[in-house]
């Protein structure tokens, strides 16, 4: 059926429900002599008379009524369907992949999205836990996340979680054995637990006091690319790492581990989720970014 056959029949039903020209173009919002040449060509197509016509009154034909009839719950029936796919426009449902770090995932991430998940049961992330920085559109992510530092200058970036810093700690039986550095440089006569870089090589601790940076190419007997893993030779003595903050604050207040060099440890940008300008967001996304957004005002980007 062509479009104009389908409004024709749209115009026909509104007549013959309304049993009114005027109140029928009243709600196709169209003028009432427009609505009378309308019907009038669906006769002229049908070769049929559909309406009887009064000064006061507007009837059916027998024509009409079947028209009215077998066309009427059609109709209805594609309404309805058409609503239903018109409300999957704004409900909250597909797949969201995002590629981030396990320290951002743990502590930006995951408890944000706990109760967000079970509120939206249609939503459905997929997480790529990477140390390395990925090309989140050449991959096929939706979105990444990273310190804010390393947010390239063309992407949206919102900001997901507060600064936080890094710190150097150490078990008390290995500060027993070995005098407490006071010094980055310091390190350098310690046993230190290295961490590898994502792009490959060793991460060069990075400290900073009253405007002045330092970096340091620590040595040590173990090298992993896991905070946890670091964590955790830590307790057991195998020499000074340099993890979030947030990951020890229960060891320290326990006593396993003790902070060193605690005045030289920088505070680093939070963690921001960011995303190509060119993205479509999706209802999902749009939840998933609300969801996750940091509140705190001082600092925002987006």
């Amino acid at each position: 059926m062509a479009n104009q056959d389908f409004n024709d029949l749209l115009a026909f039903l509104a007549v013959a429900r309304e049993r009114s020209f005027t109140k029928a173009a009243a709600k196709l919002g169209v003028v009432q002599s427009t609505l009378s040449h309308t019907i009038k060509r669906l006769e002229s197509q049908m070769g049929l008379r559909l309406l009887t016509r009064t000064t006061r009154s507007v009837g059916l034909t027998e024509a009409g009524e079947r028209l009215q009839q077998s066309v009427a719950p059609r109709i209805d029936e594609i309404e309805r369907d058409i609503a239903a796919l018109m409300s999957l426009r704004d409900k909250p449902s597909g797949t969201i992949r995002i590629t981030l770090s396990e320290h951002a995932l743990k502590k930006a991430v995951w408890p944000k999205l706990v109760g967000i998940l079970r509120t939206y049961p249609d939503i459905k992330v997929e997480f790529d836990i990477e140390t390395a920085f990925r090309n989140i559109v050449e991959d096929g992510f939706d979105a990444g996340i990273r310190l804010g530092e390393s947010v390239e200058k063309d992407m949206i970036a919102v900001r997901i979680g507060p600064d936080w810093r890094l710190v150097a700690i150490a078990s008390p039986a290995y500060l027993k054995e070995h005098s407490k550095p006071k010094h980055p440089q310091d390190l350098l006569k310690h046993v230190c637990i290295k961490r590898r870089a994502a792009a490959g090589g060793h991460y060069v601790w990075e400290f900073g006091r009253s405007g002045q940076d330092l970096r340091v190419r620590v040595e040590g007997q173990v090298t992993f690319n896991d905070s946890h893993a670091m964590i955790e030779a830590a307790i057991k003595g195998f020499g000074i790492a340099y993890v979030p903050e947030d990951m020890v604050t229960r060891h320290v207040r326990s006593g396993e581990l003790v902070i060193v060099l605690d005045d030289w440890s920088p505070t680093f940008d939070g963690y921001y989720l960011y995303y190509p300008s060119s993205r479509q967001n999706s209802a999902a996304f749009k939840v998933i970014v609300d969801a996750l957004r940091h509140h705190d005002t001082r600092r925002k980007r987006s």
